[in-house]
């Protein structure tokens, strides 16, 4: 809780820079803030708080918090250069930060009332920054199609509180699951309700069929804002969807789990078939982000304690290689002006350091070994096939196959084939050290993986 006050006020601060003038300082307090509100999140740990039955701070919203915080640090350092393009810093700093306020509380929350804040909160910020590039027609439709689909998804997730709340006559988890459980809940509308919020939740995590804004936002968008929304928004709205359907909704699990079935089947072979095919990096990360989705909708499914620490690993691994990946392709798209396959050809002969990065981070979103990514996939099988999901684990291992043809296209176009120029492409001193950290810890993870798993 201590860590939502002080992004809160971070957030606050970012506002006040413009008035007081001390706009040069606000990257540094930033940074420093999100350490500090590391620290804090870390001293929560066991301590189990509720507060005023609204937000619940156990080891679970715990665990999140900090894998919230650390790649949103990871991405500031990745996002300086655009901070010092855009006119309007302040503003900037202050969505980003007001976002992180809105994931922190998607993460933590105990009441339906403050599921909707979280993801409001986190939502209209990242409206407005998807259009932040003012003068790029992409980045305006970016922001116009997922304003106008994120409005439709809130409509079902609002429409599906006010359903659960007449059947059971509360917004509390705690309570709507006793009511559950004592039988008391109106057996139609709570069924409707629940649905209703699955749909809902399916868009912010970009679930097929519910997917189809994901790859137009994400190309459009500036870069570095991709990257916040295919991590740490992604993490968030998992923790949201797997806090509500695997604790309040599970005593009602026939309603929704045959849903959730065929929707992972759809969104791994829908992600990972139709990034085959894209000649756009953004574009076929975005397709790959939606894969991914698939993904921790196993976990989902299982249902079981392993699940929590599955999708924890897995948000983890994912958020850190995507940082990565996404911070090469913005380094690329600024030198070479195009986010093109082909504009990674012959990286590893002009950067043969960004090329040993992105193929890292690559390896690891495809789930090769020693990376992380092999024991995120690893997790999230076994986590499915305890709980009897067989053929939706053999339809992910396929789909997987798949991804890794798409992932090794870029790694074939980065060593095996000439590029037209010859110049290297600059790197500042920042992102080296950031890829370099990236690189590091998607090995260690891979090797260590016991230090993220157990944490739940």
């Amino acid at each position: 809780m201590k860590a939502l006050v002080l992004l809160s006020s971070l957030g606050v601060i970012a506002l006040l820079a413009e008035i007081f003038s001390f706009k040069k300082l606000l990257y540094p307090i930033v940074l420093l803030g999100l350490v500090t509100a590391f620290v804090l999140n870390v001293f929560d740990w066991d301590t189990n708080h509720t507060y005023y039955k609204m937000m619940q701070y156990d080891n679970y919203a715990v665990a999140f918090t900090g894998v919230i915080i650390v790649v949103a640090f990871l991405w500031f350092i990745m996002a300086e250069g655009f901070f010092k393009e855009e006119s309007n810093l302040t503003d900037h700093f202050a969505l980003v930060l007001f976002a992180l306020v809105g994931a922190v509380m998607m993460v933590s929350y105990n009441n339906m009332a403050m599921l909707f804040l979280g993801i409001e909160i986190l939502s209209i910020p990242m409206y407005i920054l998807a259009g932040s590039s003012k003068s790029d027609i992409s980045s305006n439709e970016a922001a116009f199609k997922y304003l106008i689909m994120g409005a439709f998804a809130t409509g079902f997730l609002l429409f599906g509180i006010a359903l659960i709340y007449g059947a059971t006559g509360s917004f509390d988890l705690s309570e709507i699951a006793d009511a559950v459980s004592a039988g008391t809940a109106s057996t139609a509308i709570f069924s409707v309700g629940v649905l209703l919020m699955l749909i809902g939740m399916a868009f912010k995590v970009s679930a097929a069929p519910f997917h189809f804004w994901a790859p137009d936002v994400y190309q459009g968008a500036p870069t570095v804002i991709t990257a916040f929304m295919s991590t740490i928004v992604k993490t968030a709205a998992f923790a949201a969807f797997l806090r509500l359907f695997s604790t309040t909704f599970m005593e009602v699990s026939g309603t929704w789990m045959n849903v959730v079935w065929v929707m992972a089947a759809l969104t791994l072979l829908v992600g990972n078939i139709t990034a085959v095919v894209q000649t756009s990096t953004k574009r076929m990360l975005a397709y790959s982000s939606v894969a991914h989705a698939g993904y921790m909708l196993l976990a989902l499914l299982a249902g079981n304690d392993y699940s929590n620490s599955a999708i924890l690993f897995y948000a983890a691994a994912y958020s850190i290689g995507s940082i990565g990946t996404f911070c090469i392709v913005h380094i690329i798209s600024n030198a070479k002006n195009g986010d093109g396959v082909d504009s990674f050809n012959g990286l590893a002969k002009t950067n043969p350091f960004l090329a040993v990065v992105m193929t890292i981070a690559l390896l690891s979103l495809a789930g090769i070994p020693p990376t992380a990514g092999f024991f995120a996939k690893y997790y999230i099988f076994t986590s499915a096939f305890v709980a009897g999901n067989v053929g939706l684990v053999l339809i992910a291992i396929i789909a997987s196959l798949v991804g890794v043809y798409y992932y090794f296209r870029l790694i074939i176009a980065m060593y095996f084939k000439e590029s037209t120029s010859t110049e290297a492409v600059p790197v500042e001193s920042n992102h080296k050290l950031l890829l370099l950290f990236i690189a590091i810890i998607i090995i260690v993870m891979g090797l260590f993986p016991d230090f993220v798993i157990k944490l739940l």
